[in-house]
């Protein structure tokens, strides 16, 4: 298995497949590890998401006219293992009480 890097999640959102179109909705994402400035907006200096329906992935737009190297975007089967995984645990008994 590879990996790579992909941008942070900070909001899980859901995931619909008709078989001919993914739509991936209330995901945040935001900046890759490296955290590189190919992702900011060169004046504003906001991050835009790239969301590619046919494909099934989201990611962040590259401001750069080559386009980005530091990272790749969630496809729609990543983010579906992201939510079983997060179901799982939710699921899970904890040994210990909470501190509190």
């Amino acid at each position: 298995m590879t990996r790579s890097q992909k941008p942070s999640v900070f909001q899980v959102g859901r995931i619909w497949d008709d078989g001919n179109t993914v739509v991936v909705s209330g995901w945040g994402i935001g900046l890759c590890a490296s955290a590189c400035p190919c992702h900011r907006h060169p004046i504003a200096g906001h991050l835009a998401i790239d969301e590619d329906q046919s494909g099934g992935t989201l990611g962040l737009r590259s401001f750069r006219e080559d386009g980005c190297d530091c990272c790749e975007p969630w496809t729609a089967d990543e983010l579906s293992g992201v939510l079983r995984d997060l179901q799982r645990l939710a699921g899970l008994d904890a040994e210990e009480p909470l501190a509190g």
